[in-house]
């Protein structure tokens, strides 16, 4: 059984990947992260019945005995984490949104020195990995291209992990080639969006989106647009968190992307 630490179990996402994971044959609850209920049983966070797994502020005591943690927490949090269960030799889920390329770039070094996997995804969605699959073979072909990134109107970090990992992806694919650059734009050129590793993008807030992420792709006279949609629910994300999770333990350093892991890249 690969013992899993999930820090932000009593989060949206969080919950569900830590109920998926009592629900599996060879995934364990070993221990659970949290602020504002540690010191609880997960269970009673949840409103559920007690689980005898006590939610933890302190995630090296959380990481001790574990295999892998999982990380759905907030930007702000989780590359600590993950430099943290590193140091520990553990292997680590990101599931959490808004690392940077540096970042990431960082998180490998380390895992690499310490022998140890890291799987990354703006998305944990297979359909979402299944769309940036799509976009990066497209890019091969047609560079020019801009994101339109749509979330919650509450969502705090723009663009969402999401797009990020998708413009940052490209670019590693072909360099987008700007008819006219930003900088010479009449007006307001940051209605233009933000330059994310070479690639425009634009970030909608608005009610009624969770997550959505588009991708357009232009040459003369056509247009090739790659959208994915996410609903109200962290049902997309946890076939792919849980796939992650079982494969980390064969990994050294970052694979970023689920659509890495899968194809095997």
């Amino acid at each position: 059984m690969t013992r899993i630490c999930v820090a932000g179990a009593t989060g949206w996402t969080g919950r569900a990947i830590a109920e998926a994971i009592l629900a599996s044959d060879d995934l364990e609850l070993h221990s659970a992260v949290g602020r504002s209920a540690a010191g609880r049983d997960l269970g009673e966070a949840w409103g559920a019945a007690p689980l005898g797994i006590l939610v933890s502020r302190d995630l090296l005591e959380a990481l001790s005995g574990a295999d892998v943690l999982v990380d759905y927490t907030s930007v702000e949090a989780a590359k600590g984490h993950a430099l943290a269960a590193i140091g520990s030799g553990v292997n680590v889920v990101i599931g959490t949104s808004g690392l940077t390329a540096s970042d990431f770039e960082d998180l490998d070094a380390a895992a690499r020195s310490a022998g140890v996997g890291v799987v990354a995804a703006g998305n944990f969605s297979l359909t979402a990995a299944m769309a940036q699959a799509a976009a990066l073979l497209v890019a091969r072909f047609l560079p020019q291209r801009e994101i339109v990134d749509y979330a919650s109107a509450a969502k705090p970090d723009a663009p969402s992990g999401t797009a990020r990992e998708l413009a940052e992806r490209l670019a590693q694919v072909s360099t987008h080639e700007h008819v006219m650059s930003v900088s010479d734009t009449v007006g307001h050129p940051e209605a233009r969006g933000a330059a994310i590793a070479g690639t425009q993008v634009h970030s909608v807030r608005l009610p009624s989106f969770v997550v959505s992420t588009e991708v357009v792709f232009a040459a003369p006279d056509e247009r090739l647009v790659i959208r994915h949609d996410a609903g109200g629910t962290p049902t997309p994300y946890v076939a792919g968190t849980l796939l992650a999770l079982r494969a980390v333990g064969g990994c050294v350093g970052v694979v970023r992307g689920l659509d890495t892991l899968l194809l095997g890249e």
